[in-house]
């Protein structure tokens, strides 16, 4: 059985699209210290503190290494934000504040 050359090349590209996918997922405690970093580089206020009293203990300590990461590569390579981003981190802050 011979299989047409566009199906042939579907598993690949399927697996490739698989790794376009920037970032952690949201809900978990690495995209909460995404977020949280990226906040910092827009000069936002952020509570961490409330934030980390939402999480359990054991998304504490996954939350408190990724931030550090996060924090590291934050410094080596600030990058500006422009208004819609700000807006948008801001958002996401607020909500893991909330939740």
């Amino acid at each position: 059985m011979r299989l047409h050359p566009l199906l042939a090349g579907l598993p690949l590209a399927l697996g490739l699209s698989a790794c376009t996918t920037a970032g952690p997922l949201p809900g978990t405690p690495e995209f909460a210290a995404a977020r949280v970093s990226r906040a910092y580089d827009c000069g936002l206020r952020v509570d961490r503190g409330r934030i980390v009293g939402h999480m359990r203990k054991d998304e504490r300590h996954r939350f408190a290494l990724a931030n550090a990461a996060f924090a590291v590569k934050s410094y080596k390579a600030p990058r500006a934000c422009d208004a819609a981003e700000r807006a948008s981190v801001q958002r996401d802050v607020a909500a893991l504040a909330r939740r």
